[in-house]
């Protein structure tokens, strides 16, 4: 194994890392971002939901209030894990490709 051969593959090894820390960076900002977002919808619709609930003229009324708002939130839940989920995956997939194209050791 010549000294060019092992420049080559530890170029190749931190090619390959910066890529994938890159990846990593990058999902993890959406992420974070799609979480914050999450969150600050999460708030306003309870907000809302409880000025309704305090609006409420009868207990029929504030039943319903509760009824729609807990439906809504399970529903925006589901859809978030689900779009979570799929980012999570992007994040493993690309940070797993800078690996697939991953020189391999020089032979000795």
């Amino acid at each position: 194994m010549t000294n060019e051969d092992m420049q080559r593959f530890g170029k190749g090894g931190m090619d390959m890392a910066l890529t994938s820390f890159g990846a990593w960076s990058k999902g993890a900002q959406a992420i974070a971002a799609e979480v914050v977002d999450y969150s600050k919808k999460t708030t306003e619709c309870s907000v809302a939901a409880w000025e309704k609930l305090l609006g409420a003229k009868s207990l029929e009324k504030a039943m319903e209030v509760q009824s729609e708002y807990l439906k809504s939130s399970y529903e925006d839940f589901v859809a978030e894990a689900t779009k979570l989920g799929e980012l999570y995956v992007d994040l493993a997939k690309e940070a797993y490709g800078s690996f697939e194209n991953t020189p391999a050791a020089p032979a000795k």
